[in-house]
C-alpha cells in the first residue's frame, strides 16, 4: 500500500511516507523524526482506506467561502421565504469570518467562540442558530465528499431560543376585531376559524372554493420575500382540505360572486392583497381601535389569527388530530408540541378521571373492609 523512506537534511535524518490513494494518485507526506511515528501513519491510513474512512488532506485545503457558495446553489429544497434569511445568514455572519478560511482549518473552540460573539452582539437565538446551521451544513458536506474526517461545528454550545407567549383571541374578541376591520373584516373571520396563513388566504382562488361540502382547498401559497411576492405551494409543499364553519359561508359567496373560477376570492380576484404594515395598515388600525372598546384586547398580528383559530378549535372539542390537518402540520406531535398550552385541560380531565377510578375501585374496598 506504500512505504517509508529515509532521508537527510540539515537537521539530521527525517523519514516520508508514499502511498497511492483510492483514486491511485501517488501521495507523500514527509518530516517524521522517528521511523516509528512514519510507520504507525502509513498504518492508519491503510486501515482508513479499507474501512472507506480516508480523507484526501489536500481536499481540507478548500475554503469555506468557496464550499459555501457551491452549498447555497444546493439548497433548491427550500422555498424562497425559506432560503432569503438563510442566504442572508450567510452574507452577513458567515462569510465575512469564514469565507477565506480553508475547512482544515477550522476549529471546535474558533466556532464555539464565533457563536458567543453573535449572541452577546445582541443577535437574535433565531439568527444565530440559523448562522451557525449554515455553516455546519458547509462541513457536513464536506465530511460526506470525504475532504474532511468530522465536522467541529457539530457539538458547540447554542443559545436556546425563548418560546414567545401566543395571543388568542376569544370569539367575542374575534368578532369585535372584524367589526372594527371594517371591509376586511370577512377576511379577519376566515382567518381566525380555519388556520389559513395569511400567504394561503389571498392565494385562494373561487375554484377551490367548495360551498355545499364546506370546505376550502388550500393548493397554493403567496409569500412576499424581499420586494417580489412568490406564489408556491404551501409550507408543508402539501395541499389540504379545510372545514368552513357555517356562519361564513355567506361572506365567502359574496366575496366569489361574479368571478370566474380561476380568479382569487380576497380582493379584486386579480392582484393578490398586500400585507397590511404592522405599524400603520388596516390591521394594526383595527387592533387599537379594537382595544379601546376592551381594555384586555391583546395586542396581536394577523398570524395569531392562525392560532386563535387553534385555540377555538382546541375550545370546541376538537381532537389534536383533527387540529393538525386543519393547520397542514406535518404531524400531530407537532401540532401539541406548538399548542402543548392549549391541552393544559386535558391534564385536568386526567386530574379527575384517576380520582374517580381510585374512588370506585379503592375507597369503596376499604371502607368495606373496615366494616
Amino acid at each position: 500500500m506504500g512505504s517509508v523512506e529515509a532521508y537527510e537534511t540539515s537537521s539530521g535524518r527525517r523519514y516520508k511516507v508514499r502511498y497511492r490513494d483510492l483514486d491511485r494518485r501517488s501521495r507523500e507526506k514527509a518530516g517524521f523524526t522517528r521511523k516509528a511515528d512514519a510507520e504507525d501513519y502509513l498504518a492508519s491510513v491503510t486501515v482508513a482506506m479499507r474501512r472507506g474512512e480516508y480523507v484526501d488532506p489536500g481536499a481540507a485545503r478548500s475554503t469555506v467561502g468557496e464550499l459555501g457558495v457551491e452549498w447555497l446553489a444546493r439548497q433548491t429544497h427550500l422555498k424562497p421565504s425559506s432560503l432569503r434569511p438563510v442566504e442572508i445568514a450567510w452574507r452577513l455572519h458567515v462569510e465575512p469570518t469564514w469565507g477565506a478560511r480553508p475547512i482544515g482549518r477550522v476549529q471546535h473552540t474558533d466556532v464555539e467562540a464565533w457563536v458567543a460573539r453573535l449572541s452577546e452582539s445582541g443577535l437574535s437565538a433565531t439568527s444565530v442558530l440559523r448562522a451557525h446551521g449554515v455553516l455546519a451544513g458547509i462541513l457536513d458536506d464536506a465530511v460526506r465528499d470525504r475532504r474532511l474526517p468530522s465536522n467541529v461545528a457539530r457539538g458547540v454550545n447554542l443559545p436556546r431560543k425563548t418560546p414567545k407567549k401566543r395571543a388568542y383571541l376569544s370569539p367575542a374578541q374575534v368578532e369585535l376585531l372584524a367589526r372594527e376591520s371594517g371591509t376586511h373584516g370577512p377576511l379577519v373571520l376566515f382567518l381566525a376559524y380555519t388556520g389559513l396563513r395569511w400567504g394561503e388566504a389571498i392565494a385562494l382562488r373561487v375554484e377551490s372554493t367548495d360551498l355545499l361540502r364546506r370546505r376550502v382547498q388550500v393548493t397554493e401559497n403567496a409569500v412576499r420575500v424581499g420586494r417580489e411576492l412568490v406564489v408556491g405551494t404551501p409550507k408543508s409543499h402539501t395541499s389540504r382540505s379545510v372545514p368552513v364553519p357555517a356562519f361564513l359561508l355567506e361572506h365567502l359567496a359574496r366575496a366569489c360572486e361574479d368571478k370566474s373560477r380561476e380568479l382569487l376570492v380576497f380582493g379584486n380576484g386579480r392582484a393578490h392583497l398586500a400585507p397590511p404594515s404592522s405599524q400603520d395598515g388596516w390591521f394594526a388600525a383595527a387592533v387599537r381601535r379594537a382595544q379601546l372598546v376592551d381594555p384586555d384586547f391583546p395586542r396581536v398580528t394577523i398570524h395569531d389569527l392562525r392560532h386563535t383559530a387553534a385555540s377555538l378549535a382546541v375550545s370546541a372539542g376538537a381532537h389534536v388530530k383533527s387540529v393538525q390537518r386543519m393547520l397542514g402540520h406535518a404531524s400531530a406531535a407537532m401540532t401539541l408540541d406548538t399548542y402543548a398550552d392549549l391541552f393544559d385541560g386535558d391534564l385536568d380531565a386526567v386530574s379527575e378521571a384517576l380520582d374517580e377510578l381510585r374512588t370506585r375501585t379503592v375507597v369503596g374496598d376499604l371502607w368495606g373492609k373496615q366494616a
